[in-house]
């Protein structure tokens, strides 16, 4: 018996965490995260052979963002999200709020702009296009917060709370391209606001927590509305299959508050991550300004010494 007529069982015995965890890869993802993997490794080893440094937190991160994304595509967590809304949202969580986060920690932009070869004069290579890419119009668009927190916020309730998620839930290549859909909107969220890669949209630090702030609350509301309501609201989770043993108005109060408590771990984190970064910027600025002083013999104090001195006098 199909699930949504693209070969997803729902014979499925009840959910258990060892259950869940069990390898059923969806080739799409498989085969993306191994090419993600393969190319981050290259990258680094390449730096590494011509003796340039690469952070080893940056590689773990990166790693450890491809792993999220292969634990909820590419084991039965993917089956039971097809059946039960409390596993489908744990996986939209985790794909759309803490991979993002992973991945663009280990900045794939920055590595693939020091690895890759410079193109001969005249001629456009790969790290000529991706140059033209990150500053075109189109980046700026997409990356700016009139753009950004819109889309966070429609990826929620315009899909949830409309027929478009049942239609894509209808179909294998609907499916794959709603969990694409939700990874490429977080990262470009959160790119902006703690990404180490260069990017179009950049604003200072406290413009950064603001943005973070202004889409985090919809999650938490998105989940309350899950869990209080009194039937189900979405058509694809309402009538579960008997083998799981479970009521869909208890999965989706369940779904609910999965959303709910997630939308607090991504915002610590970048949290953690913009104080680590605005602290080293400052840690920078200092170091350039110490070293202008020793160029210049501080002629900046010297001025300072020379005012205070004159207003003394008068």
């Amino acid at each position: 018996m199909d699930h949504s007529g693209h070969g997803m069982t729902t014979d499925l015995p009840p959910f258990t965490l060892g259950r869940g965890l069990e390898f059923s890869p969806d080739l799409f993802f498989l085969i993306g995260c191994l090419a993600a993997l393969g190319l981050y490794g290259w990258g680094v080893a390449r730096l590494r052979r011509r003796g340039d440094a690469w952070p080893v937190s940056r590689t773990v991160s990166f790693t450890i963002g491809v792993l999220t994304i292969a634990l909820v595509m590419c084991t039965k967590l993917n089956d039971y999200g097809m059946v039960m809304f409390s596993v489908h949202m744990v996986q939209h969580m985790v794909i759309s709020m803490l991979s993002p986060i992973l991945l663009l920690l280990g900045a794939p932009m920055t590595l693939a702009l020091r690895a890759l070869p410079v193109a001969g004069r005249g001629s456009t290579g790969p790290r000529e296009l991706l140059l033209k890419l990150l500053h075109s119009r189109y980046m700026k668009v997409i990356t700016h917060p009139g753009f950004t927190i819109p889309m966070f916020i429609a990826s929620l309730y315009a899909l949830y709370f409309t027929p478009l998620f049942d239609f894509l839930m209808g179909s294998k290549p609907g499916h794959i391209g709603m969990m694409v859909h939700f990874l490429m909107v977080g990262i470009v969220f959160f790119w902006p606001i703690m990404g180490v890669d260069p990017g179009p949209h950049r604003p200072g630090y406290v413009m950064r927590m603001l943005e973070l702030f202004a889409g985090m609350p919809f999650h938490a509301f998105f989940g309350i509305a899950l869990m209080m309501a009194s039937e189900p609201m979405v058509q694809a989770y309402a009538n579960p299959p008997a083998s799981l043993g479970i009521d869909a108005l208890t999965d989706q109060n369940a779904a609910g508050g999965i959303a709910w408590a997630f939308s607090e771990i991504p915002s610590v984190l970048v949290l953690i991550a913009l104080v680590y970064q605005w602290y080293h910027s400052e840690q920078r600025q200092a170091v350039r300004k110490d070293r202008a002083a020793d160029r210049d013999g501080d002629k900046e104090l010297e001025a300072y010494n020379a005012y205070l001195a004159s207003l003394r006098s008068r």
